[in-house]
């Protein structure tokens, strides 16, 4: 059975709304929420950034869903960090918390000061630092001397079983290599041939673990505000790597897309008042064999979309 999530996006929603909507969500009959991990957010228009290991435990504790976090260790996070609050919301909430990890992008972790590394470089650090997280949750001292640096390290509260750690990955390669290491994988709506090359490339390379997606949709009673919800709150969503990963800041973000013009806003964002071509997208996930599938709707009113969803969508997608 698949389980439809929600994604609480802290760049988007102040905690305290945001923690509200995903009680809303449990109680219209979402099954699971995830929320992202930012210093920044994307642009000025959506104004929050709030720090999520505080929510994740509010929200943990208000709900009885499962939650999980996106989180980037090696540079703003010391590995060791992440793995004391992975570790402590397990032995809290056992069964309920995963943590899906990637290389992260430079507009939250310039913070830092230290230099921007190259691509292979990022990987090279995550592949450390998944190895370093994993071993302090099996109760491992730990001491390392890389690209990331842990001296004599040992949790002391850890849970019984460890969360899962699971890969984030947008590009077919990246799927690829996630299979070495990671407990599940998760990434975003594109095309069907682009998910389904990235499962294959996943699968075939040894992956395990649960497929998860995240949807970022625009949903509104009427065609032309789903619209503007998405043109407002996402049009600095809409650049691929290596441009998402590379810029620093707010302000480069919201200059460079000024003109996007709504067809390529479309290309990243299901946008539509009509619930049952909303329905149609999300079949088509299924039909690919994604085992969690998160809903982002990307305006900051999260109330309407929420029962809307949760009565005339997911019972739908459940009776298949």
């Amino acid at each position: 059975m698949t389980v439809f999530g929600v994604h609480a996006s802290h760049e988007q929603i102040h905690p305290t709304a945001l923690l509200e909507a995903v009680v809303h969500a449990e109680r219209a009959g979402f099954d699971a929420a995830m929320c992202s991990d930012h210093f920044a957010p994307w642009s000025e228009r959506q104004g929050q950034s709030a720090f999520a290991w505080s929510w994740l435990g509010a929200a943990l504790q208000a709900t009885s869903l499962p939650l999980g976090v996106v989180n980037a260790p090696g540079q703003r996070y010391h590995p060791a960090i992440i793995a004391q609050a992975i570790g402590t919301l397990g032995a809290m909430y056992p069964g309920r918390f995963w943590a899906a990890l990637g290389t992260g992008e430079a507009a939250n972790e310039h913070i830092t000061g230290d230099p921007w590394p190259r691509k292979d470089v990022r990987n090279a650090r995550l592949r450390e630092c998944v190895d370093v997280i994993r071993a302090l949750l099996a109760g491992e001292e730990v001491s390392h001397d890389g690209l990331v640096r842990v001296d004599r390290a040992k949790l002391w509260t850890r849970p019984e079983q460890p969360p899962a750690l699971v890969g984030a990955a947008v590009s077919v390669a990246t799927a690829r290599w996630c299979a070495e290491w990671a407990d599940g994988l998760i990434t975003v709506n594109a095309p069907v041939p682009h998910l389904r090359a990235m499962i294959d490339a996943y699968r075939d390379a040894g992956g395990r673990g649960p497929l998860s997606l995240q949807v970022h949709l625009s949903w509104a009673a009427d065609e032309t505000e789903a619209e503007r919800i998405a043109y407002d709150q996402w049009r600095s969503n809409v650049f691929a790597p290596p441009v998402c990963w590379d810029l620093e800041t707010v302000e480069h973000f919201d200059v460079i897309s000024e003109q996007v013009p709504m067809e390529r806003l479309r290309r990243v964002v299901n946008i539509s008042a009509d619930l049952g071509r909303h329905t149609g997208w999300l079949e088509e996930y299924l039909d690919l064999g994604f085992d969690r599938i998160f809903l982002h709707h990307v305006g900051q009113e999260l109330g309407p979309f929420v029962d809307a969803f949760g009565t005339e969508v997911l019972p739908k997608l459940r009776a298949r």
